[in-house]
């Protein structure tokens, strides 16, 4: 919330916060909405911290298995019901999600009796129309099937499909960088009012500018990541968090020559990601937004897990990586 003093405002830290899929759907669970609800309780126990420190906050989160499950019910259904683009999905998933965070989060602040609201932004995303991606889909969704199943769903919707392993085809679909986060100053608005708002979950939904500069959909899933940090940047955040399903970044990760990275500059990150050590589908794209935010306003970035974030906030656990 906004402070005052001496007449004056005091400007509080802001900080954007990337929950990550494991904070909401566990490895190894069903799914259930009541296992995502404990989750996201457990979760938002240790958010509150940033709270009880009053800083100004915005939160984005992953969506990938609500997606999935999603993408699911509709190759089950479609005989019966028209099934949904996969922006739509990303539309909806943001606002599923929003409940419940939303939800979890209002109760939490009524134990404290901290009176702040908790506001979900269903949020586009800018991206743009020649990205290479697009025309060269790579990211998996959906479920998988057998090469034949998968043939007669891909000639049915139109989908592009590749075997990912063995026997194992998926659905395959462009993953553009954002260009943009859209609804940026209402975004900027509220948290600098002490409102915390949820926004861009799931990378966003993808839109780009068609010919006649109209707004158009996109079947595409956004890196999240580089999401969350250009948000980062829109809301002029301090402090960027990644949480994610691992205490810190290690070199030579799952070897024998495994080691923890406590504390890093952007400079020595980027020699890092040349020297190969983060893994492009998981690591990878969290440095790259982390090199990103801290090059445009940010003043330090935070990679751990939920568990480790308040002993994270102090310096004590996790990685920070800082400007050099």
């Amino acid at each position: 919330m906004l402070n005052y003093a001496a007449g004056s405002r005091i400007v509080n830290k802001t900080a954007i916060i990337a929950l990550g899929g494991n904070a909401l759907s566990q490895k190894g669970q069903t799914g259930t909405i009541y296992e995502q609800f404990a989750n996201t309780r457990d979760s938002l126990n240790e958010i509150m911290e940033f709270v009880r420190r009053d800083y100004n906050l915005c939160l984005t989160h992953g969506n990938g298995p609500q997606v999935g499950d999603e993408l699911l019910r509709m190759d089950l259904t479609h005989n019966i019901v028209p099934p949904l683009p996969l922006g739509v999905c990303v539309a909806g998933t943001q606002g599923t999600i929003g409940y419940m965070i939303q939800q979890t989060f209002q109760n939490a602040l009524r134990e404290e009796n901290v009176d702040r609201e908790v506001v979900t932004l269903v949020t586009q995303v800018m991206v743009r129309a020649d990205d290479p991606s697009i025309a060269d889909p790579t990211k998996y969704v959906g479920k998988r099937y057998e090469e034949t199943k998968a043939q007669a769903l891909a000639e049915k919707f139109g989908w592009t499909i590749k075997e990912q392993e063995p026997g194992q085809w998926r659905r395959v679909v462009p993953s553009p960088d954002p260009d943009f986060v859209m609804h940026g100053i209402s975004i900027r608005t509220l948290v600098d009012a002490g409102t915390i708002v949820l926004a861009a979950g799931g990378g966003g939904i993808p839109v780009y500018n068609d010919a006649d500069n109209k707004l158009e959909g996109l079947d595409a899933v956004i890196d999240k990541d580089l999401t969350a940090a250009k948000l980062g940047r829109v809301i002029r955040a301090q402090e960027y968090y990644i949480i994610t399903d691992v205490d810190q970044v290690y070199l030579n990760f799952n070897t024998s020559k495994q080691s923890p990275i406590n504390q890093m500059t952007d400079i020595e990150a980027k020699q890092y990601q040349k020297e190969g050590q983060f893994q492009k589908g998981s690591m990878w794209p969290k440095i790259r937004s982390a090199i990103y935010f801290l090059k445009h306003h940010g003043e330090k970035t935070i990679i751990t897990n939920i568990e480790n974030i308040r002993k994270a906030m102090n310096g004590e656990a996790g990685t920070t990586i800082v400007k050099a």
